[in-house]
C-alpha cells in the first residue's frame, strides 16, 4: 500500500456531528490514528445557522474535518417529514463546507447510496448519480445529499481545495437510532425482536422482504472514512461499501438469532418495499487496499448488545432508544 497522502496524525480533526452513530465511530477511528478530536454540541453550534458556524470553525482552528452530522431517518421518516429533511441537510453541508472554505486542509462530505437512480444497474457504480429518477420516498434526503457532493467539487473546481466527498453503503451499529418512529432497517428489526421476545410474534416488517440491500458496521465505514481521508484526493466521488448484499427476509433471520427471538414474521406487502435491489460498486476503494473486517453476525449481536445496555440506563441519558 502506498504512503498516505494526508496524515491524520497530530491534525486537529472536527468530527461535525460527533454524537451521531457515524460520527462517534469517527471519533474513535481518529483516537486510534493519533488525531486531535475536536468536537462542537448543538447546544453551542446548531449547524443549520451559518454565523454559528462560522464562529463554531474561528475557534475550533480545525486542520482536517470530517461532515457526519445530518438528519436521517428511515422510509417513514423520509415520506413524512420532507421539509425537514432537505431543508436541515442542505444547509448543514452548506454552511460547514463554505466556513471552512479558508483555512482548512482537508474536508470530506458523506453522501448517500439514496443519491443513485432507483433503478440504477446493480452494483452502482460512481457514475450513476443523476443518470435516473431517484426514489420517491427518499428524494428529499437524496437530493441534499447530491447538492453536498456537488458543493465539494466546486470548492474544489474554484477554489482548489482538497474537499472529497465518499458514498457510503448503509450504515449499522453502535449509537444506531432505535425510536420506530424514525429508524431505519436493522435497528428497527432489532428492537421489534427485542419486544417480541416479551409479547410474542409475529414482527411486522413493511413490504414483501423481498429487496436486497447491503450493510456496513459503523466501525468499519469509519475505518474506511479515515483511510480515504489519509490516501485520498480526488474530484469524483468514492463509493464506500463491503460488496456483499442480503434479502430484508435474510436480514430479519440474522436479527432473530442475534436478539434470540424464536417467533415468526409478518410482511406487510401493501407497504412500500423502496428500491428493489441496492449495492455499491466499491471497486474503486477495495482496490486501494482497503477491507471491511466485521461480519453482520458480529456486527448485529455487538449492536444489541449496545442496545440493551442503553436500555438499562436512567432514562434521561438514553441515546435514540425511546
Amino acid at each position: 500500500m502506498s504512503e498516505p497522502v494526508y496524515r491524520l496524525r497530530g491534525k486537529r480533526v472536527w468530527v461535525a456531528g460527533h454524537t451521531g452513530m457515524v460520527g462517534a465511530a469517527l471519533a474513535r477511528r481518529l483516537d486510534e490514528a493519533g488525531a486531535v478530536i475536536l468536537t462542537a454540541p448543538r447546544a453551542r453550534a446548531d449547524l443549520r445557522r451559518q454565523d454559528q458556524v462560522e464562529a463554531t470553525v474561528a475557534a475550533l482552528k480545525p486542520d482536517a474535518v470530517f461532515i457526519a452530522a445530518a438528519t436521517v431517518g428511515g422510509i417513514l421518516a423520509n415520506d413524512s417529514r420532507p421539509a425537514e429533511f432537505i431543508y436541515d441537510n442542505l444547509t448543514i453541508v452548506s454552511n460547514v463546507v463554505d466556513a471552512c472554505a479558508g483555512g482548512v486542509e482537508k474536508l470530506m462530505v458523506l453522501g448517500s447510496s439514496w443519491i443513485y437512480p432507483k433503478h440504477a444497474a446493480q452494483p452502482m457504480i460512481e457514475d450513476a448519480m443523476l443518470d435516473g429518477a431517484l426514489e420517491p420516498t427518499n428524494q428529499w434526503y437524496a437530493v441534499a445529499k447530491i447538492a453536498g457532493i456537488k458543493l465539494a467539487q466546486a470548492y474544489r473546481r474554484q477554489h482548489g481545495k482538497d474537499f472529497i466527498a465518499v458514498v457510503p453503503t448503509n450504515l449499522y451499529g453502535p449509537g444506531d437510532n432505535f425510536d420506530l418512529a424514525a429508524s431505519h432497517v436493522v435497528p428497527a428489526l432489532l428492537r421489534k425482536c427485542h419486544e417480541a421476545k416479551r409479547r410474542g410474534g409475529p414482527v411486522e416488517i413493511w413490504g414483501t422482504g423481498l429487496p436486497r440491500r447491503e450493510f456496513l458496521y459503523v466501525d468499519d465505514a469509519a475505518d474506511a472514512l479515515v483511510f480515504l481521508m489519509e490516501n485520498y484526493a480526488a474530484d469524483d466521488i468514492i463509493n464506500v461499501g463491503g460488496g456483499t448484499d442480503v434479502s430484508i427476509r435474510e436480514l430479519a433471520d440474522a436479527a432473530a438469532a442475534a436478539t434470540g427471538y424464536k417467533g415468526g414474521f409478518a410482511y406487510a406487502a401493501d407497504k412500500p418495499d423502496g428500491t428493489p435491489l441496492k449495492r455499491l460498486d466499491a471497486t474503486r476503494l477495495l482496490a486501494m487496499g482497503w477491507r471491511p473486517r466485521t461480519i453482520l453476525a458480529d456486527g448485529l449481536a455487538r449492536t444489541y448488545d449496545w442496545f440493551k445496555q442503553a436500555l438499562a440506563m436512567p432514562a434521561g441519558r438514553r441515546a435514540r432508544v425511546a
